[in-house]
């Protein structure tokens, strides 16, 4: 199949789905498409159990494995997904919250690897490398699925922006980690970075070149739209800048999802205040969000059909219940030890740590970074793993965030 026509597929599949959940499911829409896709997965793979001579299952396979899942959302779709996300985020609330945000974003995420890292190492036996690479890449919350899962939340602004610009960020500091330690893991004679000199290099070029390149990009873009009144045009320069920016990232060995969300938090506030007119603004805002909305729902989609490219067998399910359990420890300290230091300056709700915690969501970046490691033995294991844990955070921590919050909020209330 070609481009056009996987496109297309994708986004009748996502209509046809997401109607289904519409009128029997009624789950928040990312959650109900995935759900009714992973359903509909299942269901090809007990017929074809049934009937094996109609070879549904292996058909199904190759169109899902001629996706390219991680290609289509690291080189793709994240770009996009992370800028519409940012551009809702304002700059004067994150810098209200900007060092527990830093603190959960670098110390944090190296803290979740750490302990993810080497439990499961002691879980299936894997090298700590390998192991500490399945650290790094279910470490980092997915801003896709918690911004959706935040809308349904009501959380109050502190405790959203936290989740919010935390995961924005941790996102590209657990990417950059994550490419660390596969050239350490599987090293190559073009491998990342030699040494720890070589590491911290490379960590400082991508990040701070990503947040750089951001900021650059999203500057000239607002000088740019602000000479201009024409809302058909000033949309086009935001996707460009969105799009464009992304690749010349990638080209220039920048982290283009920090390069991405450092852009959008530019062009959402900055660019939306002084840049545009109200009628732009209108424009701008109803075009991302229905950008946003798009790619979440053929997204969510593409996790539920992920099902087929995934080899599970009674160790793998083990591992995926054993990593569901070191997903939530590791969290629980990434959250935790960010929240105890910074409380020696500024008070913290007690509802903090368990909302943050749970609504820690783990999405199709994990999955993607699983596809994209190097062919090896351990390759296997690591996605199943991962897979299982992103479909429990995404279904049973998803769904039960948003009455988390109301409980632990009206607890609040009560004392």
């Amino acid at each position: 199949m070609n481009f056009l026509q996987i496109t297309s597929l994708l986004i009748v599949l996502a209509g046809a789905f997401g109607a289904i959940n519409y009128f029997f499911l009624r789950l928040p829409s990312s959650i109900g498409i995935l759900v009714v896709a992973l359903l509909a997965s299942l269901a090809m793979m007990g017929i074809d159990l049934i009937w094996p001579a109609i070879g549904i299952t292996e058909n199904i396979r190759g169109v899902v494995e001629g996706i390219e899942f991680s290609g289509a959302l690291l080189e793709g779709m994240l770009g996009l997904l992370l800028f519409a996300g940012a551009l809702h985020v304002k700059i004067e609330d994150l810098r209200e919250q900007a060092w527990t945000v830093a603190l959960m974003a670098t110390l944090g995420i190296a803290i979740s690897t750490a302990i993810a890292g080497f439990g499961f190492a002691w879980l299936v036996g894997a090298p700590i490398l390998v192991a500490l690479v399945f650290g790094a890449l279910i470490s980092p919350t997915d801003p896709v699925a918690v911004l959706g899962v935040l809308r349904a939340a009501n959380l109050r602004k502190s405790l959203e922006t936290q989740i919010a610009g935390e995961s924005l960020f941790n996102d590209g500091v657990g990417y950059v980690v994550f490419l660390l330690l596969v050239g350490l893991a599987w090293p190559s004679p073009d491998a990342h970075a030699q040494g720890l000199a070589g590491v911290l290099g490379l960590f400082g070029k991508e990040a701070l070149g990503g947040a750089a390149l951001g900021a650059f990009l999203g500057w000239m873009t607002f000088q740019l739209m602000k000479r201009i009144d024409d809302y058909p045009l000033e949309v086009l320069l935001t996707l460009g800048l969105a799009f464009g920016g992304y690749e010349l990232a990638i080209y220039l060995h920048f982290s283009g999802p920090i390069m991405a969300v450092v852009a959008g938090l530019f062009i959402g506030d900055v660019g939306t205040k002084h840049g545009m007119s109200k009628q732009t603004r209108e424009y701008v805002n109803a075009f991302w969000e229905l950008i946003d909305e798009i790619l979440n729902a053929v997204l969510f989609l593409l996790i539920g059909v992920e099902v087929f490219a995934v080899a599970f067998n009674v160790d793998a399910i083990w591992a995926g219940i054993g990593g569901i359990a070191l997903s939530l420890v590791a969290r629980l300290a990434a959250v935790s030890v960010p929240v105890l230091l910074m409380s020696r300056w500024r008070k913290f709700r007690r509802d903090v740590i368990p909302i943050m915690t749970w609504g820690g969501l783990k999405g199709g970046i994990s999955v993607a970074l699983a596809l994209s490691l190097p062919d090896s033995e351990w390759k296997p294991i690591i996605l199943t793993t991962t897979y299982i844990v992103v479909l429990f955070s995404i279904i049973i921590q998803g769904l039960t965030i948003a009455p988390l919050a109301k409980r632990l909020n009206r607890e609040q209330e009560l004392l």
